[in-house]
C-alpha cells in the first residue's frame, strides 16, 4: 500500500474515502464512512491519520457507535478539518414512537480494549445521544468477546464511551447536548478496577449534558483513571429522576444533593487542572483517591432542574488533600468541609465571564479554563 500511495499522490476508495499520500493520510468528505477510513488506517503500517472536512456525520444503521476504536485502530489520529459534527441522532431512520428519537446509536464515539494514549480524537462536536439502547450480554460489534461487558457498557457514555483497557487522548472536543440514564452523557469512562495508564482529554468543553442520575457531563466509574487540562464544564444538570440503579443495589447514590457535572465513584481518581466548572446542577461529587484538582474555577454551580432538594454545591469530596490553587464560590463551596483554605480561595470577586467563559478579573489571571486556538497546544501537556 505504502508504494501504490508514492505513484498516486490521492487515491480514491470506497465509502467516500480518500488516500492522501502526500499528507500521509485518509480524508473523509461529507457522506462518506468515517470508520470506513479507520478500517484503512487500521490496516495501513504508514498513514496513520484520518482527517475528516466539514459537516455532520449521522449513523446510516442502528447500532451501538456511530464510531469504534479497538485494539487494531491503536495509533490512529481522527482530526477535524474545518466544523464537524459527529451525532447520534439520524431522523430518517429512528422511531418516532421511541422517547431516545431521533438517537440510533448507544455512543457516538467508542473507545475500546487496546486503545493507548497514542490514539487521539481532535476538534469535533460530539453531540445528540438521547438514552438509545441496544445489544445486552457478552456479545458486542464494537468490543471482542473476550472482554467482559457491564450494564454501564451499554448505557452510559452517550457521547464518548471509554471502556477496558483503553487511554485515548481527546483534544478541542466539544462534548454537548448529550442525555442517558444512568449516568455519563457526556463522558464515561470505565476501567473495570486495574486501570494501567490515564484517559487524556485537553481543550474540552462539556456543555448542557443531562443524566438521570450520576456525572452529566463526565462519569468515572469504579476503579477508572482520568487527566484533564484546561476543560470547560456549564450547563450540565444530573439528578433528572430517581437512582433506580442504587434502589437496586443498597440505595441511592447522594440523594440529598445528588451529582455533579462531574462523577468519581470509589477506587477512581481525576486528575484536574485549569479546567473551570459553572452553571452547572452542581460542581463535583469525589469519593475517589488521589484526586486533584489544580488552579481551577468552581463559581455557581446552582442550576435549577434536578430532584436533589439538599443545597447546590461546588465540591463534594471525601478527601480534599488534593484541591490546591483553587478559586471556589456558590452556594456551598465545600460541602463535607475536607478543602483547606489555606492553598485555595473561597468566595473570591466575581470572576466576570465573557461569553467563552474567559475570566476577566485580574485575580483570575492563572486559573481556569482558556480557549485554545487550532493549531496551538494546551498550556500543559503530559
Amino acid at each position: 500500500m505504502a508504494g501504490a500511495a508514492a505513484l498516486v499522490p490521492v487515491r480514491v476508495l470506497a465509502d467516500g474515502v480518500t488516500l492522501d499520500a502526500a499528507a500521509r493520510a485518509y480524508r473523509v468528505s461529507a457522506g462518506g464512512s468515517i470508520q470506513a477510513a479507520l478500517e484503512a488506517a487500521a490496516k495501513d503500517p504508514v498513514n496513520k491519520i484520518v482527517y475528516v472536512h466539514a459537516g455532520t456525520y449521522r449513523p446510516a444503521a442502528h447500532g451501538q457507535a456511530l464510531i469504534w476504536f479497538n485494539r487494531r485502530h491503536d495509533g490512529i489520529t481522527l482530526e477535524a478539518v474545518g466544523e464537524v459534527v459527529l451525532t447520534a441522532a439520524n431522523p430518517a431512520i429512528a422511531d418516532k414512537r421511541a422517547p431516545s428519537f431521533p438517537a440510533v446509536v448507544n455512543h457516538v464515539v467508542y473507545f475500546g480494549d487496546g486503545v493507548s494514549t497514542k490514539t487521539m480524537l481532535r476538534g469535533f462536536r460530539v453531540t445528540g445521544a438521547n438514552n438509545y439502547t441496544t445489544g445486552t450480554g457478552e456479545r458486542s460489534p464494537i468490543e471482542s468477546d473476550n472482554i467482559r461487558k457491564t450494564p454501564f457498557f451499554y448505557l452510559d457514555g452517550g457521547g464518548i464511551k471509554i471502556y477496558a483497557d483503553a487511554y485515548p487522548t481527546i483534544e478541542r472536543v466539544e462534548v454537548v447536548g448529550n442525555y442517558t440514564s444512568p449516568c455519563g452523557a457526556g463522558v464515561s469512562v470505565e476501567h473495570l478496577g486495574k486501570p494501567l495508564d490515564a484517559a487524556v482529554f485537553r481543550d474540552c468543553i462539556f456543555r448542557d449534558n443531562r443524566t438521570q442520575v450520576t456525572g452529566a457531563a463526565f462519569d468515572l466509574l469504579h476503579g477508572s483513571r482520568a487527566m484533564l487540562d484546561n476543560c470547560l464544564f456549564v450547563g450540565n444538570m444530573a439528578n433528572l429522576g430517581v437512582d433506580y440503579v442504587g434502589l437496586l443495589t443498597g440505595g441511592e447514590y447522594h440523594p440529598e444533593h445528588g451529582s455533579g457535572a462531574m462523577t468519581v465513584f470509589e477506587g477512581s481518581r481525576a486528575e484536574v487542572s485549569r479546567c473551570t466548572f459553572t452553571g452547572n446542577w452542581a460542581g463535583v461529587d469525589d469519593n475517589g483517591t488521589g484526586c486533584t484538582y489544580v488552579k481551577s474555577i468552581f463559581w455557581n454551580n446552582t442550576l435549577k432542574g434536578g430532584i436533589s432538594t439538599g443545597a447546590r454545591y461546588e465540591i463534594d469530596i471525601t478527601n480534599g488533600g488534593g484541591v490546591r490553587e483553587s478559586f471556589i464560590h456558590g452556594e456551598t463551596n465545600d460541602l463535607r468541609g475536607t478543602i483547606s483554605r489555606a492553598v485555595n480561595t473561597f468566595d473570591p470577586p466575581d470572576p466576570r465571564f465573557d461569553a467563552q467563559f474567559v475570566p476577566q478579573a485580574p485575580e483570575y489571571g492563572a486559573v481556569g479554563y482558556r480557549p485554545v486556538a487550532v493549531g496551538v497546544r494546551s498550556r500543559t501537556t503530559r
